[in-house]
């Protein structure tokens, strides 16, 4: 890796025409656009993966496949995770899993130091709403207060842009496709993540901490981030697949809380400064538990009811044929006794 940080500007940040002080910083950042590249594609591979050990998914996954990105949806045949790396997989996807279990990621987490909270949590620092005039006091004091050159700029409308750092600790591994053609970002703002020049898939690991820079408008949403992110890696995974999160050590302790879509990083990271230590931002798998169904379409909703039945009826199938045979079983057995 660099020791130099690539630095993402989402396309849609700087209207046609418009140039600023912001502009300028920016270009002499040597920032860099999501633009499709072909050279971050594995070479696919032909033998089933070795070494993964699966067993039944528990009852609180809801999440995409990691071999064909579609959503792992059930009652009680959820799907399967590897034990060892958490690859985790449709039961009729299992028999395709190419990758090489890579065995448990070391990611630098202390579960004894970290805690999780949700978006419905009270946090310590508050989102107040600033005037104008104390959205430039916070700009000069938090420019005046980093030794890079990732400033923040105030624009004529009353937003700003500015940088933001993303740590990415994936657990899972991500998919990319196997074909040069990649997704469009509308593709996966339109939810399914996929278009059809991708339907072949190939898998890979991210490296450990990988940490991307973004320039971002105080507008730009959490999910708009995700996306921009995945565009950068040519993943074609659904974004819903992954979360932000913010993460802040106090009282030696650290904080996660997962971002809502709509929230905007670069105001938080306004308001808590440029200290790493106050608010970072991880990149994680979106493995809360808790499913967002007004995220999904109306055909997808009706397909999950019409996979639902199916798995209702095959359960109770399976149970009429468990009583079945045991009340077979027992009235054999009265056959067989002698008489008196």
């Amino acid at each position: 890796m660099s020791a130099e940080p690539e630095l993402i500007e989402l396309r849609e940040l700087a209207p046609v025409g418009r140039t600023g002080p912001g502009r300028t910083r920016l270009e002499r950042a040597n920032a860099l656009r999501i633009a499709p590249c072909t050279s971050r594609n594995p070479a696919r591979q032909q033998v089933p993966g070795r070494g993964h050990r699966f067993q039944p998914a528990g009852p609180a996954t809801h999440t995409w496949c990691d071999l064909c990105g579609d959503f792992i949806w059930g009652v009680v045949r959820k799907g399967l995770q590897c034990a060892h790396c958490k690859f985790t997989c449709h039961y009729r996807c299992r028999a395709l899993v190419c990758l090489d279990c890579c065995g448990p990621r070391d990611l630098g987490w202390d579960p004894a130091l970290e805690r999780d909270t949700n978006v419905d949590e009270p946090v310590e620092w508050e989102t107040p709403d600033l005037s104008q005039a104390e959205i430039e006091q916070k700009i000069k004091e938090y420019n005046g207060q980093i030794n890079s050159n990732l400033f923040m700029s105030l624009n004529k409308d009353g937003s700003y842009t500015g940088f933001i750092k993303v740590q990415l600790k994936l657990v899972r591994p991500v998919s990319v496709p196997s074909s040069k053609k990649p997704p469009s970002l509308q593709d996966a703002r339109r939810g399914s993540g996929r278009s059809t020049a991708v339907r072949r898939r190939t898998s890979f690991y991210l490296p450990k901490d990988t940490i991307k820079h973004l320039h971002v408008l105080s507008r730009t949403r959490a999910r708009e981030v995700i996306e921009a992110l995945l565009r950068k890696f040519l993943v074609v995974d659904d974004p819903r697949k992954f979360a932000l999160f913010e993460r802040a050590e106090r009282h030696g302790q650290v904080y996660f809380r997962k971002l809502s879509d709509d929230e905007q990083p670069l105001r938080l990271r306004l308001l808590a400064g440029p200290s790493e230590k106050a608010l970072s931002f991880v990149l994680k798998e979106n493995d809360s538990g808790e499913v967002n169904w007004d995220a999904f379409s109306m055909p997808e909703l009706h397909n999950f009811l019409r996979i639902l039945q199916r798995e209702e009826e095959e359960h109770l199938r399976q149970i009429l044929q468990k009583y079945s045979r045991c009340r077979q079983k027992i009235q054999e057995a009265l056959h067989a006794c002698p008489l008196g």
